[in-house]
């Protein structure tokens, strides 16, 4: 991190920043004010009112990796709905096959051709043979969830300290003093954490070994590296080690590929021949439509049908009318066979590697004790010098101004970046281009911070 010190500078360039900002955008600023009167805190979704600026950029339009505001600015989109875009906006395929579906109806409560070929796709993708829908990950992280505590009789969920799976109840949680506690900003909780949910370290065996030996784990789920809190890599050994553990204590392993499908078609599962017994996966698969999927090992599945009774299958907290939508299916086959394909990744995850190489550069260049890191085809900078083990180190390095900073600093300069944690992440749409223009904006903020 910068020292006390440089924290004057911080200040007086958020201000400047700022400033810029808001003289930029007159009509972003109008529209807000009005949002005020109709909308909480003048966004569509609460989360938006912690966008750096004072507002949020309000959109015309976005084709591949551009966006252009309502003021007629541009911008190169290195966020891409943070992740939920990750094929480009509106991708040719994906919205010629919204077009013809709508035509032919949008959602029916009865399946279309489409399902069964996207289940047959991500069962080559993932190697588990049975999937089910839903529209979002963290509703598909909620059923598995469900469907481990019935299949097991198992009342807990164990999840890895800072993880981030979306707004499940059991996985807004943290460590304090040894003690499971729910995370800062967990709204209304229903019960306390630790009746629900056990919390270790990423990449600390001894404590996971230590918490499934209690017997009272349903699942564990887990992002395969961590992203939300900054990137967090496996240690070596680590992913053989929660297998080995998962079995041994007749504990359900669900992996969660909604960030990691950065890493290739299949996401780090296929990439690194995890065996995971569930999965979850959400946000891109569907062009940035709402759909999500979650899928079954063969023994899971023969278990949860034989848990469920016929009569029950509609009323047991798993499911919604609007999952497996026909134009969410639709637009999920498309995505899947024409966008997110082996081609694609193999422009993708160099182009992480351009940009992280750049940033790399420009850090030294400047002395600043800040470290970038590269997954697949997303790479994300933390302020902090040597790279975390585990989610505990990661969320210490987090600096709330800095990271606005840099933010609107980019922004205000035609670069979107993710506004929480500066992540960037790579499309098929994107450019070398795109990427050392990046390079250059921040090169410049470091100039000014080291200054």
């Amino acid at each position: 991190m910068l020292d006390t010190a440089d924290r004057s500078r911080v200040a007086e360039l958020t201000e400047r920043e700022e400033r810029t900002f808001r003289n930029d955008h007159p009509r972003s600023l109008e529209l807000a004010e009005r949002a005020k009167r109709s909308l909480l805190a003048g966004v569509p979704m609460h989360w938006m009112a912690k966008w750096p600026g004072g507002f949020p950029v309000f959109v015309a339009e976005a084709h591949g990796v551009r966006f252009v505001d309502v003021d007629g600015r541009e911008y190169v989109d290195l966020c891409l709905g943070d992740t939920g875009a990750m094929t480009g906006h509106s991708p040719d395929a994906t919205v010629a096959a919204l077009a013809e579906q709508a035509e032919r109806g949008i959602t029916l409560m009865l399946p279309t051709e489409d399902a069964a070929w996207v289940g047959e796709e991500l069962a080559r993708r993932f190697g588990l043979p049975y999937w089910q829908f839903a529209l979002t990950a963290t509703d598909a992280n909620r059923f598995v969830i469900r469907l481990a505590r019935e299949i097991t009789a198992r009342p807990k969920v164990l999840v890895f300290n800072w993880c981030y799976h979306g707004t499940v109840d059991e996985t807004f949680v943290t460590l304090r003093d040894g003690r499971v506690v729910a995370r800062r900003g967990n709204l209304g909780p229903p019960v306390p954490l630790d009746v629900t949910t056990r919390v270790v370290e990423f990449n600390d065996v001894d404590a996971l070994e230590r918490e499934l030996g209690h017997g009272d784990v349903a699942c564990v789920l887990t992002e395969p590296a961590l992203t939300n809190v900054g990137i967090v890599h496996p240690e070596l050994g680590f992913h053989d080690a929660l297998r080995e553990l998962t079995r041994r204590t007749e504990t359900l392993l669900i992996v969660d590929e909604t960030h990691t499908i950065c890493c290739g078609p299949g996401g780090f599962t296929a990439a690194n021949g995890l065996e995971p017994d569930l999965l979850t996966i959400g946000k891109p698969i569907a062009g940035g439509v709402p759909a999500a999927a979650y899928g079954f090992s063969s023994n899971v599945a023969q278990r949860v049908v034989e848990h469920i009774e016929l009569e029950d299958v509609d009323v047991g907290g798993v499911g919604g009318t609007l999952a497996a939508n026909a134009l969410s299916l639709a637009a999920m086959r498309a995505t899947l066979q024409h966008v997110l394909t082996s081609e694609a990744f193999a422009r993708m995850i160099p182009l992480a590697g351009r940009f992280t190489a750049g940033v790399e550069e420009a850090i030294g260049h400047h002395g600043a004790p800040w470290h970038v890191t590269q997954l697949g085809c997303r790479a994300e900078y933390l302020f902090r010098p040597d790279r975390p083990t585990n989610g505990a180190e990661a969320a210490s390095a987090g600096d709330f101004e800095l990271e606005r900073l840099m933010h609107l600093y980019a922004l205000n300069r035609g670069v979107l970046l993710t506004p929480f944690h500066n992540m960037a992440l790579m499309s098929p749409a994107t450019t070398e281009v795109d990427v050392d223009r990046h390079t250059e904006v921040f090169g410049e903020a470091l100039a000014e911070l080291t200054a």
